[in-house]
């Protein structure tokens, strides 16, 4: 059964579609300053249609294609994220990554619903265990801001649940049943959409588990609602702590003084921030335009973690960039950046094969006594390799699942052929399951 989202609001502002008629785009001014700061009010008034975008943007260009798109992919978009769009084109970055385009109709044969095989790799409804240490638990299927470039577009939006009682336990229960998992990772959808009692009951049902060290939070509220980041909710999450938080700011734009004052008020109750990007055509692929965000995120105090390569998810293509363009931003950063604000640039690999990081190759050559590497200048240098080492004194870190690369590397074995993974053994184990609802 769904679970609706509370939405305690005794008093109901004035509705945001009579007040958008008389201004071309949503604003605090327009609303009223209570209306506006309250996350429940925004959450209750995203566009949500495209007569909704029109209320709020009369002169939208191409509204039968973006309408063709909506119908496909659902859109929602809170009144503060939608102010943050400065031209109404797909040349502005906030635009494109919130309104719907013909383009995503595209789909060539390569590209899935499902490419990581989250459905494949999930025991219990809601729980993705994927590498053998961390899961990540699906705790609802809202969002404050259906992003285009989701990796879930197979679920967004299509309806608003949360996990009920009885999935959430089946979760707990496995957690419990499996102590190699130290991290919990809780996502969706978007956690933060939850009232704070419903995230609670979460956050406590996880942390209720013994060999759970880590609890982390995947969030984009504090770039698409950063008003949700309330006194409560701090209060709240520092109960819990250990808690970890991953955000997803994509471009300088988003760094608002309200999206840097909600950060600044995870942090100070000691919540490390890290943030997620993801590379995007036409938003964030100018290598000086993710200097600028990565500079922007540390000066809020957050680390730039992940840089993905989009996932290659239908109605994405028009996003995704070449490998070669996300090395080539890698290359530009370092040198101009301390390591702090350097981002990993990582490939989600298709099938569920999880983050594989990708790097620009500064090892030009190796023998048994240098090594030659290139710096971020080009310049070339002769490392000296230690005198007298002995590979045998590096253990080799062989275990149960057999060879590794050290082996190979220490010419100890000739080749390394995958034949059963941990991961498949769970697969095989794991019930029927089609990841269409938490409820």
């Amino acid at each position: 059964m769904e679970t609706e989202i509370p939405l305690a609001i005794e008093d109901e502002p004035p509705s945001i579609t009579t007040t958008l008629q008389r201004t071309p785009r949503p604003s605090r001014k327009s609303l009223g300053s209570s209306a506006w700061d309250d996350w429940r009010w925004q959450f209750r008034n995203r566009l949500r249609s495209v007569d909704d975008l029109l209320r709020a943007f009369p002169n939208l260009p191409a509204t039968a294609q973006v309408r063709e798109a909506a119908e496909i992919f659902p859109l929602a978009i809170t009144p503060y994220y939608a102010s943050l769009i400065r031209e109404l084109s797909p040349e502005d970055p906030v635009f494109r990554m919130a309104i719907p385009s013909v383009e995503e109709l595209h789909n060539p044969g390569f590209l899935r619903d499902d490419p990581l095989e989250e459905d494949h790799d999930m025991p219990v409804p809601g729980l993705v265990h994927r590498y053998s240490d961390r899961a990540l638990l699906l705790v609802t299927l809202a969002c404050a801001m259906y992003c285009r470039h989701c990796t879930r577009k197979r679920v967004a939006g299509s309806r608003e649940s949360t996990i009920s009682d009885r999935n959430l336990s089946r979760a707990v229960a496995y957690l419990r049943e499996h102590p190699e998992i130290h991290d919990v990772v809780i996502s969706g959808g978007d956690p933060l959409t939850l009232s704070t009692k419903a995230l609670e009951r979460v956050i406590s049902a996880v942390r209720s588990v013994p060999s759970v060290d880590i609890i982390r939070i995947g969030t984009r509220t504090p770039v698409t609602l950063p008003m949700r980041i309330t006194p409560e909710l701090v209060d709240m999450l520092r109960q819990y702590h250990p808690i970890w938080i991953n955000t997803h700011f994509n471009h300088p734009n988003e760094l608002t003084p309200a999206a840097i004052r909600a950060c600044g008020m995870l942090v100070d109750a000691g919540i490390p921030l890290g943030n997620q990007s993801v590379l995007l055509r036409g938003v964030n692929d100018e290598p000086s335009v993710m200097e600028q965000l990565c500079r922007g995120l540390v000066r809020a105090r957050v680390r730039p973690y992940y840089l993905f390569q989009c996932d290659l998810v239908r109605g994405v293509e028009h996003l995704r960039t070449p490998i070669s363009r996300g090395i080539e931003i890698m290359e530009y950063l370092r040198g101009r950046l301390s390591g702090l604000a350097i981002p990993m640039y990582v490939v989600d690999a298709p099938g569920g094969g999880g983050k594989i990081p990708v790097l620009p190759t500064y090892i030009v050559s190796t023998s048994p006594t240098h090594t030659v590497l290139r710096n971020f200048e080009g310049m070339l240098v002769s490392y000296p390799e230690p005198e007298g080492y002995m590979p045998q004194q590096c253990r080799s870190g062989r275990g149960a699942d057999g060879a590794t690369v050290w082996d190979l590397a220490a010419g100890r074995q000739g080749r390394i052929v995958p034949q059963r993974m941990a991961r498949h053994d769970r697969r095989d184990q794991r019930e029927d399951i089609t990841f269409t609802g938490l409820d």
